[in-house]
């Protein structure tokens, strides 16, 4: 007797997500096909293989677009744009050629579509929609991924807090601790020039004290929410994937430092943060904008994290580290 093995496609798994999401499937069994820019089982722009692809699949996840951490110049803010609304148009195109579609979609959204919050958490229901370059890529990117009709997929967006874990965007943040570099990101008044101001760049001044909200998940909690929501057929729409327990800046990085053993930690102020940005081609809004979501949806329908407090999440991650060193 044969026994039945799911076969789930999976977009833009050269990140640190979609490596772990491929990772974990296979781990359970599951016939994992990828797509990529160089495959390896079908290639973007190659639409007939990923519709292959994709046809009697059970699941289909798209991670894939260009890293934000990058400087936002013109041909940076043109690729992590291209990259997201491309990929996403021709999934949606290779879906509704399908002769069986597959039941769920998700796809990956971020937690940065809201405004910079420092009064009040943003849930899918009563969040406020922010405005410049990064939210007009995050709204872009859903309107992309909702627009047509595909009646046989449900579609869910992952509006995803910054996802923690050993490989993750944390990394750098451990390294800097260890030098004795991790104190809060501290926000204050810098210029904002013509260009930066009209490409919607510049970030405006807003928390002090290192006091701007962190609202973070941990892989394993990514994972255990896809499955959630794939268990549950009643959500669809847009979903905030982030711990339901929000920390700030500061508080942050005194539990990194916690977590690994380090006592001192000097503070980054505006002006060191920009100077840094610009040298290591990233951008300020990074650490500085002020991100605090919750996850209102998974929780009413009965999602329970595996990490819901940041401190215990990175003392997990940091023994994974040292466990595998």
């Amino acid at each position: 007797m044969s026994t039945y093995r799911e076969r789930i496609v999976i977009a833009g798994a050269s990140g640190f997500i979609g490596r772990h999401l491929a990772e974990v499937y296979r781990s359970r069994g599951a016939d994992v096909k990828l797509i990529g820019r160089s495959g390896p089982d079908a290639r973007w722009g190659d639409t007939a293989a990923i519709t292959r692809l994709v046809d009697g699949a059970d699941l289909v996840v798209n991670m894939a677009g260009k890293s934000v951490n990058c400087r936002y110049d013109e041909e940076n803010r043109s690729e992590i744009l291209q990259s997201r609304i491309d990929t996403t148009l021709e999934l949606a195109e290779a879906i509704r050629a399908a002769a069986t579609p597959p039941p769920l979609w998700l796809n990956s959204s971020t937690a940065t579509i809201y405004r910079h919050a420092e009064d009040r958490p943003m849930t899918e229901a009563t969040g406020d929609i922010g405005s410049g370059f990064s939210v007009s890529i995050a709204t872009t990117w859903e309107s992309a991924f909702f627009s047509g009709d595909l009646p046989g997929t449900r579609r869910v967006a992952l509006r995803m807090a910054i996802v923690l874990g050993d490989g993750s965007a944390l990394v750098p943040l451990i390294n800097l601790a260890r030098f004795g570099l991790g104190g809060p990101q501290i926000d204050g008044r810098w210029p904002a020039s013509a260009a930066r101001t009209k490409a919607g760049t510049h970030h405006a001044f807003g928390a002090s004290r290192g006091r701007q909200k962190f609202s973070w998940v941990h892989i394993d909690d990514v994972v255990g929410s896809i499955d959630f929501v794939r268990d549950h057929a009643d959500i669809d729409g847009v979903v905030n994937v982030s711990s339901p327990n929000p920390s700030d800046n500061r508080s942050m990085m005194r539990d990194l430092r916690h977590a690994l053993g380090v006592r001192l930690g000097l503070p980054a102020t505006r002006w060191m943060l920009e100077l840094g940005s610009a040298a290591i081609r990233t951008e300020v809004e990074l650490v500085l904008k002020s991100r605090w979501v919750v996850p209102e949806r998974l929780q009413q329908a009965g999602y329970r994290f595996e990490y819901p407090y940041l401190d215990v999440a990175l003392k997990a991650i940091i023994a994974e580290r040292a466990a595998a060193s």
